[in-house]
């Protein structure tokens, strides 16, 4: 319980953290893709890093489903303590996976108020998923939409090479 709490306020920090460092700058829309983009690559490195640990052991996938699922109860269920509540596929590339009490998203209200402020807070996760996928093989291309807090879906759009 007290590591979600380290992890949780660890996150906020840096996110906050990013944003201030780029707050000197002028062009506010080139921030927000600035400050985005150092998110998603931090956590692009980190998810690399965790599914190496996390699949050393682990037979392989026979498929891109296959390992979507260990995504959404293994890999999902190590890091935010639960798996994705629901899984969606349309067996093209294209994966939906939603979380309807999203950790990092948990302590801010519930209501709307704060919807504008919740894709700086999603873009560390979306880097999570793309840089575990990359290093099992998969290029992908991961957005995060959140239509009422603290639910959200991460869209993983897997490249054919």
């Amino acid at each position: 319980m007290a590591d979600d709490a380290l992890f949780e306020f660890l996150h906020m920090e840096i996110v906050a953290l990013v944003y201030k460092e780029q707050a000197t700058r002028e062009d506010i829309d080139k921030e927000r893709v600035t400050c985005v983009s150092t998110l998603e690559a931090m956590g692009f490195r980190v998810g690399q890093g965790l599914i190496e640990r996390f699949t050393k052991d682990c037979p392989t996938f026979k498929d891109d489903l296959d390992l979507m699922k260990f995504l959404c109860k293994d890999f999902w269920s190590t890091i935010f303590k639960k798996q994705i509540d629901n899984l969606r596929t349309n067996h093209q590339g294209t994966y939906v996976l939603q979380d309807n009490t999203f950790a990092l998203l948990t302590q801010f209200s519930s209501g709307k108020q704060y919807l504008e402020e919740a894709p700086k807070y999603l873009a560390f996760s979306c880097g999570l998923i793309r840089g575990a996928l990359s290093n099992l093989g998969l290029e992908s291309v991961v957005t995060a939409e959140v239509s009422l807090m603290p639910s959200c879906k991460f869209q993983v759009v897997i490249q054919k090479l």
